[in-house]
Parts: C-alpha cells; structure tokens; sequence
C-alpha cells in the first residue's frame, strides 16, 4: 500500500545578514515563526545540492541524447533534464538555485526516473522535498510475514499481492518467472502490471489475449480510479501510460468501466516453459477490495507439470546467484 503526504510550504522572511559577536554570548531571541522557514532553507540547499551532483553524474548518452561537440557541462544540462521531465527550464533551474517553489509528488517521480536514481536515492530526493514518495517501492504495511509465507507456500502456483493500482506489492519465485525471465529484474517503482502490459515487449509477449487483457485491464482501472481521483500515486500512473503507451491513450478514451472480483481461465506462453493454462484468482486481503492476493493454479496436469519445472528452474537461479 502507498501513502501521500502534502507539501509543506513556508512563509515569512529569511534572515538577511548577521554580525558577529564574542565568544560565549548568548544569541539573540529570534523572531517567531523563524525556525521553520530557516530549516526549510537549509532543506532546499541540500535539494539543490543533490540535484546539481546527479544531473552532473548522467552522461547524455545513458538517457538517449546526443554528446555533441561544444558541451562544456559535466553530464547533462539544466534544459536537458528539464525537458526529459517534463518540467520548465525556469522552474527546474528555481529548483537548482534552492527557490522556495513547490515541488509534486508527480514531479519528482519525473525527476528521479530522469536521473536515474536508485531507490535509496530516490528515497533520499523525497526526504528532502519533504514528501513521501507514492510509489510503491517502500514497504507496504500490509504485506506481513504471514503473507509472504503463505506466498511461498502456495509454489509452484504463481502468486502476488497487487493493490486495486495493479502495483505488484510481492510476490513468490513462480509469478517472478510467469510472465518474464525475471521480474527481480525489474525497478520496484516499474513493477505495476499495467505498466508491464502496455509497455514492457517481454511481459506483452507471454500473455495470448492481449488485447482483450488491456482493455480489461484498463476499465478495472477506470472503476477503482473514481475512488482515488485526488491521490497523486494514481494521477501519476495514468499520466505515465498515456505518455508511454499510444495503446492506453486510445483504450482509456473510451470509459470503459468493469467492477468487482472476476475469476478467469488465462493463457501465458511462459519464456521457460512454453504454454501454461492457469485459473486466475482474486482473494481479497481487505473489505475496500483494494489489495488482493493474485493465484494462478493450473487447470490440467500438463499445466501442472510445467509449472513445477518452472519452480525448479527458479530454485536452480536462486542456488546459482547465492
């Protein structure tokens, strides 16, 4: 589960000048209401700070730009990353100068995908914006040790926890190998299926009907959305697939709405195994019908023997990296 939190803004001036003063006197009484705005300065400095030092550390080449012949600038410029995420040159260079502007949820997951953080800099970067970051590659505190064992003990059937956003919360060795070689490999703040669905060619690939799953996949979206409208994790999803996915963009304009639990017979031709016929099932984790445990459990024996090779090639990954 992901939570959000609001920004916080401050008011008031910031301290023009000091004089000094002898050893061991006591500091004036400062004004009140001045502590605040001070740690606030301090915070959007070291923003700034982080921001300058990674931008600098991006080479034009890792984000698909061109080096060109007159780039003085260690790494990538201002309007680079600016332009990269979607942002104003104005407002990213405020940002840089440690302006006190406001900065969204949205923006700085623009910004920590741009440059290419990692997930304790990406944690980092919310921190110092004074923000939670909506994603959900922190800890959910729904997903207890109790749930994740019953995950391993459900294997070989393929199992996750996803919330009503489709963000894949955890998950056993089986589902990491169903729809791709490995979804390990995949950023936590990426692993969403919508996201896989329309955008990721491996994930795409193993899925038979797909066009039938997006546009189903899409109106579940639709339907769950209209109880989060004002949340930035959701707007943030959506504004994400409609830049990356021509597919969504036209799928999602056409208000298609499906509510409820449905219970499905699925076909994923798996990378390691070939064909799999899986029953699909929802068992809901809470009454708001928001997370769910997913099981996909073979409906013939053929089904059934492959998905136990695909248990057995993962415990042989598993083995082979420790």
């Amino acid at each position: 589960m992901t939570t959000m939190a609001q920004e916080t803004t401050t008011s008031g001036p910031a301290p023009t000048g000091t004089t000094s003063a002898p050893v061991g006197t006591p500091e004036p009484p400062q004004p009140h209401g001045t502590a605040a705005p001070r740690g606030s300065e301090i915070r959007r400095h070291e923003l700034a700070a982080f921001l300058r030092n990674r931008r600098e550390r991006i080479t034009p080449e890792q984000v698909g730009l061109p080096r060109g012949r007159r780039r003085r600038t260690p790494g990538l410029r201002r309007e680079e990353v600016a332009q990269l995420s979607a942002v104003g040159v104005t407002w990213y260079t405020w940002l840089e100068q440690a302006r006190d502007i406001q900065v969204s949820e949205q923006v700085l997951d623009a910004l920590a995908r741009t440059l290419l953080l990692d997930s304790s800099e990406r944690a980092h970067l919310f921190q110092l914006a004074g923000a939670i970051d909506p994603s959900p590659a922190a800890q959910c505190p729904t997903i207890t040790p109790a749930l994740r064992l019953m995950l391993t003990q459900l294997e070989p059937v393929p199992a996750c926890i996803q919330n009503s956003r489709y963000d894949i919360l955890a998950y056993n060795r089986t589902y990491a190998r169903l729809m791709m070689s490995d979804l390990d490999a995949i950023p936590p703040e990426d692993r969403n299926c919508m996201i896989l669905v329309y955008t990721n060619e491996e994930w795409r690939k193993s899925i038979v009907l797909l066009d039938e799953t997006m546009r189903m996949m899409a109106a579940k979206l639709r339907a769950s959305m209209a109880g989060h409208l004002g949340e930035p994790a959701w707007k943030m999803l959506v504004k994400r697939l409609k830049t990356e996915s021509a597919e969504f963009r036209e799928i999602w304009e056409r208000y298609e709405v499906v509510g409820g639990a449905r219970s499905k017979t699925k076909q994923f031709l798996n990378p390691y195994v070939g064909l799999l016929t899986l029953d699909h099932t929802d068992l809901w984790l809470a009454p708001d019908m928001g997370a769910r445990m997913v099981t996909y459990a073979p409906t013939d024996e053929e089904s059934r023997e492959r998905l136990e090779q695909l248990y057995e090639s993962a415990l042989t990954a598993e083995a082979e990296a420790a």
